[in-house]
């Protein structure tokens, strides 16, 4: 269901499905919005399997409708974690999603806030100095997504980065492209669905 979020003096859509569970929350890339998940399905098979979810026009999008915009990592980190408390009540640790860009947010966001699982797509900036440090503190799952055709992010960097998160896993798209995720939308949804039934146990 899309609706409007009105918080922290930011107005930005969001797709929410409020049922009981831990609920999965979606970041998306830098030039994408909301529409990307209900477009490769992700929204259709969560409603269905009656999973709570919520996605986010972030601030940080270029193409998106959230206003006023900003790249800040903390002014994101904090409106997610605000809206996650808004929208849900005292919030369950969070099954987080994030592509490219949204990765790297997450990231930040784990190192704050408990989490219970977390996706990332090609995460930038993933191994710098000032986050290199906390991974061990990651005791819950991590599913780390790259695509084989991806120009932007270096598969060496993500071998790395599954060698500093405890309890992740590195998962190549053959033949996908940095927004891995859309091209391989079914290997996606798999994925995301094992590492949830991970997160519940």
């Amino acid at each position: 269901m899309e609706k409007k979020l009105n918080l922290n003096g930011y107005k930005c859509p969001i797709l929410i499905n409020k049922v009981p569970g831990i609920p999965i929350v979606f970041l998306h890339g830098l030039s994408y919005s909301i529409k990307i998940w209900q477009h490769i399905g992700i929204t259709d098979l969560l409603d269905t399997k009656c999973i709570p979810y919520l996605a986010i026009d972030m601030p940080y999008g270029e193409k998106n409708l959230c206003k006023p915009k900003t790249r800040d990592i903390e002014k994101n980190v904090t409106l997610t974690y605000d809206a996650i408390e808004h929208l849900f009540g005292n919030p369950i640790p969070p099954v987080l999603v994030g592509a490219n860009i949204g990765g790297n947010m997450i990231l930040h966001f784990a190192t704050r806030f408990p989490v219970k699982g977390l996706i990332l797509i090609s995460p930038p900036h993933a191994l710098e100095k000032n986050l290199t440090p906390t991974y061990n503190n990651f005791k819950f799952p991590s599913t780390i997504i790259w695509g084989s055709e991806d120009t932007i992010i270096a598969s060496e960097d993500m071998r790395t980065l599954t060698d500093k998160l405890p309890n992740s896993k590195l998962v190549i798209y053959q033949d996908a492209k940095h927004h891995a995720y859309k091209d391989k939308p079914e290997q996606f949804k798999h994925d995301l669905l094992e590492l949830y039934i991970k997160a519940e146990t």
